[in-house]
């Protein structure tokens, strides 16, 4: 068995691409790393997204991972969501720790509703909202990771379909068949922490850790400090595994 496998999921209408600068970390760090694009993102824009082959490419790419070596699942928003499903199955996948990113909070009810309606104006804009979002990361993204975020395009006709089929997911279920290192890493400003001490009490080994001034865009507003939190969940399986 080799070492440590890392698996990225990312959010919603970004891709792939988003993980560049932890990509970039563990290939420095000489640790394996495979970066997903789900139905409908990315690579995959022409495809309709589907909770099904949403959760197939997740499988896919966990289990070619686990046959070099132990998984560490990271996912972040929608794909952190999607994730805690996956990980929380009841046949148990080949995944030795996660890292769920962005991701407390529980997609039902007013909140989806209300995340749904401001999704759907926002694209009414003439340019999708692509200008006003493209001002909000140039100024709050480091130019180390600006690029990164949309570098796979944006997927605009996924996110209400995707958005609305997260509503099915029982995520306090999942998050209590969860037994393995598990960890919630949340902005300080993240609008998705509203369920965080929920989570916490449902998930047995989790622990929460909250980055400082930073927003829901953890993983590229900080990349070093998630960095490095990467590398605590990565020696955590190593040594577990030694």
């Amino acid at each position: 068995m080799g070492g440590v496998q890392v698996v990225f999921v990312h959010g919603i209408r970004t891709s792939a691409t988003m993980w560049r600068a932890q990509v970039a970390h563990l290939a420095q760090r000489g640790t394996a790393a495979t970066a997903v694009d789900l139905p409908g993102h990315g690579t995959r824009r022409g495809e309709t997204f589907t909770l099904e082959e949403a959760f197939a490419t997740i499988d896919r790419a966990v289990r070619d991972a686990a046959a070099r070596g132990p998984v560490l699942l990271v996912g972040h928003s929608m794909g952190g969501l999607l994730c805690i499903e996956y990980v929380g199955r009841e046949d148990r996948p080949p995944v030795a720790a996660f890292v769920a990113a962005s991701c407390t909070s529980i997609p039902r009810g007013v909140g989806l509703a209300a995340y749904r309606f401001f999704a759907r104006r926002f694209d009414s804009l003439p340019d999708r909202g692509l200008a006003l979002t493209n001002r909000v990361l140039d100024r709050t993204l480091p130019p180390e990771t600006r690029e990164d975020f949309g570098a796979g395009g944006y997927a605009f006709d996924a996110q209400d379909t995707a958005l609305r089929s997260l509503s099915v997911l029982d995520l306090l279920a999942a998050l209590a068949r969860i037994d393995v290192p598990l960890w919630f890493v949340n902005g300080q400003w993240d609008q998705l922490r509203v369920n965080e001490r929920l989570f916490l009490r449902v998930a047995r080994d989790a622990e929460l850790i909250v980055v400082p001034r930073t927003t829901h865009l953890v993983t590229a507003m900080r990349p070093r400090v998630f960095n490095a939190l990467l590398d605590v969940a990565l020696t955590t399986v190593e040594a577990s595994t030694c």
